[in-house]
């Protein structure tokens, strides 16, 4: 069958395309709105103990038996990250220097990736190990399905589709992995911190937690979207 011009030309161009559009731009933009007013109003209120998040995410390492972390400073906002290549926890200034009850959270966040890693924790492994393989299906899916459809080529469209659905898995997997994290910096602050060093941090945490939820609906109903599209056109 030749599905001609009208097969490519179908995406991007139906109503439930602009739908989409318009409800996952809303939902990313309010979770990056939340993320921001939480992290600002709790970025204001001081940590208990005086230290520093780097020196909080340290010792909540030597608790966990981490020690062999390094931990140094990354450039740029909310930048903060684990590496388990190379075993460091990069802070941003903010949150390597600062003394708030959000630095706090987040360089204990941080620090939960490398106990994680330290301990063997299951869904952390797989995500690392798929890793390599989104990184090549994220730069070259677009082309592949921009290919596909230029040559009317059903079969080449459902190869980018799948690959895809690589990344799309990749967030499903990072979210149970980031909320294990926040749980175990709001459980090592709750018990080496104050109330509302915990509290904070839950708020924080959580806030951070929605962005990835956000990320994830926004894939999952993209690659539905192009799943329906592709479906439809291929009868």
């Amino acid at each position: 069958m030749n599905y001609g011009y009208g097969y490519g030309y179908g995406y991007g161009s139906d109503m439930s395309y602009i739908i989409l559009c318009v409800v996952t731009f809303v939902i990313g933009l309010a979770a990056q709105a939340y993320i921001n007013s939480t992290y600002n109003k709790w970025s204001k209120v001081p940590a208990s103990g005086g230290r520093s998040g780097a020196e909080m995410a340290r010792s909540m390492l030597q608790v966990f038996g981490a020690n062999s972390v390094g931990i140094g400073k990354v450039r740029g906002h909310l930048t903060d990250n684990y590496n388990p290549a190379t075993n460091v926890l990069s802070l941003s200034e903010e949150n390597f220097s600062g003394g708030s009850v959000a630095s706090v959270a987040v360089a204990c966040h941080e620090a939960g990736h490398a106990v994680q890693t330290a301990k063997g924790y299951l869904p952390g492994k797989i995500r690392t190990a798929i890793v390599p393989v989104v990184s090549i299906s994220q730069s070259i899916w677009g082309l592949a399905f921009m290919a596909g459809i230029m040559m009317n080529a059903i079969g080449l469209v459902r190869f980018a589709i799948i690959l895809f659905a690589f990344s799309v898995i990749f967030q499903l997997v990072t979210l149970p992995v980031e909320i294990d994290a926040s749980r175990r910096a709001i459980e090592y602050l709750g018990e080496y911190g104050s109330a509302q060093d915990m509290q904070g941090a839950r708020q924080v945490l959580t806030a951070a937690a929605l962005t990835y939820v956000a990320a994830a609906m926004t894939s999952v109903l993209q690659l539905l979207y192009l799943v329906g599209q592709t479906n439809r056109r291929s009868r």
